[in-house]
């Protein structure tokens, strides 16, 4: 036997020793999660979906009301984009939601609402990437394809001792191959699970527990004494700071106890969903980027805001600060607690989006004696504060401005999906107006 030949088999060794003992373990040590508790294919789906960037503690309540409220493909297909949004609300990554629900639509109209077995029909769903197809072709059909995530490449990094770049297009396929050689005959299901298994709770990303783990005996990277070193990856770019400026707008006369909400654009980032009016605020001439507009600044720039956008009220003062992080970006919101201006109540009152034409709604505002600052209608090129128009044509307008808007209780927030960060704000904020202690 060639030297070759003979690192071979002791390679062919390792990797049956890995497969057996990992499917050993995770007979026994297993955690009870309720998508293991089905072979239903839409459930193990949309599980699989739910925890992509999402810890499993998170996703357990999230996935049970999903698919209480939406128990088949055939009832996600059919439901309002509100409804599964409101139902996401929390989760973030909100376009795995609308990709779910137009893949569901796929399955529906193409395969009679039963997900298909076919790879390339499953590859064909919107949303659906190599390892989420992995996933649903072996757990739910046992189908001998391999799962990759971030946890199977950290396991695998380890074990057979890898030093290529897990972020590099090229690894992720290389770790397919191997996983799928790993895969016994007959327990794609159990193993595919195993592997994900491992990596959850043993192979962690720091401090891996090594001494309970079944396969440490032959884990490469533990007996050169760098497990915590691998896998290797590239570190991604870190997001952007951006500082801006929200109203919470609180209602007046009849809309007393209400605050006022826009819908976010059709399409890009968090698209349909409810917030607070928002924008970016400039830097402080002189200062970083992500520095903080001194107060007056920000009252002024948050007041022309409004009026460029049509709505009316005055900004009064700070109220807290928020932050919302997305993959490529941070926001920091400065929230200012905002007067709605009584003589607009009836414009804003009405359905949609409270935009009316301003220079026909001078002469309504002339004819009812408005002065002053709380008057935002226009009058030979200026405002009737006197401040001229131009000053309001600095780019400040947004697409977000041609949004709906919406005047809100606490009650009312169970008829709109907010991103995490509005939820809390709004949340907070009633729970103020109420007398109540969070």
């Amino acid at each position: 036997m060639t030297q070759q030949e003979q690192d071979e088999q002791e390679q062919q060794q390792v990797k049956l020793f890995f497969s057996r003992n990992l499917l050993e373990w995770y007979q026994g040590q297993k955690r009870d999660l309720p998508w293991r508790r089905h072979r239903n294919p839409y459930y193990i789906w949309i599980s699989e979906i739910m925890l992509q960037q999402t810890r499993v503690d998170t996703v357990i309540p999230y996935f049970n009301r999903f698919i209480e409220r939406f128990p088949t493909v055939e009832a996600l297909a059919d439901a309002p984009e509100e409804d599964v949004l409101k139902c996401w609300e929390g989760l973030g990554y909100y376009s795995r939601a609308r990709n779910l629900q137009h893949a569901a639509k796929q399955v529906k109209e193409q395969y009679g609402g039963q997900v298909p077995s076919d790879r390339e029909a499953v590859f064909s769903l919107k949303g659906v990437g190599p390892y989420t197809a992995g996933a649903i072709l072996s757990i739910a059909f046992n189908q001998p394809e391999p799962a990759v995530d971030g946890n199977v490449m950290r396991v695998l990094s380890r074990y057979f001792l890898l030093e290529d770049d897990i972020a590099k297009g090229p690894t992720r396929v290389k770790m397919e191959h191997l996983a799928a050689e790993l895969i016994p005959e007959g327990e794609a299901m159990h193993f595919n699970q195993a592997l994900m298994e491992l990596g959850a709770l043993v192979c962690t990303p720091k401090s891996p527990r090594c001494l309970p783990c079944p396969v440490m005996e032959h884990c490469a990277a533990r007996l050169a004494g760098c497990e915590t070193s691998l896998p290797v990856k590239t570190k991604a770019k870190p997001p952007r700071p951006e500082e801006r400026l929200a109203a919470l707008i609180e209602g007046r006369g009849a809309h007393a106890g209400r605050v006022l909400i826009r819908q976010r654009p059709e399409s890009g980032l968090l698209a349909r969903m409810w917030e607070l009016p928002h924008w970016p605020a400039p830097p402080a001439s002189g200062a970083a980027p992500s520095a903080r507009l001194p107060e007056a600044a920000a009252l002024d720039r948050l007041r022309r805001s409004l009026r460029t956008a049509g709505l009316s009220a005055r900004p009064e003062a700070h109220w807290m600060a928020a932050e919302h992080t997305f993959s490529h970006i941070v926001w920091t919101l400065q929230v200012y607690r905002c007067r709605e201006v009584e003589v607009l109540l009836q414009p804003l009152a009405a359905e949609g989006r409270a935009a009316y034409l301003l220079a026909g709604a001078a002469n309504t505002a002339a004819q009812a004696g408005v002065q002053g600052e709380d008057s935002l209608y226009l009058e030979s090129g200026v405002f009737l504060d006197g401040t001229p128009v131009e000053l309001f044509a600095d780019g400040n307008e947004s697409p977000e401005d041609s949004g709906a808007v919406r005047w809100i209780n606490r009650e009312d927030m169970a008829n709109y999906a907010f991103p995490n960060v509005f939820l809390k704000l709004l949340n907070l904020y009633f729970a103020e107006l109420e007398g109540k202690p969070q």
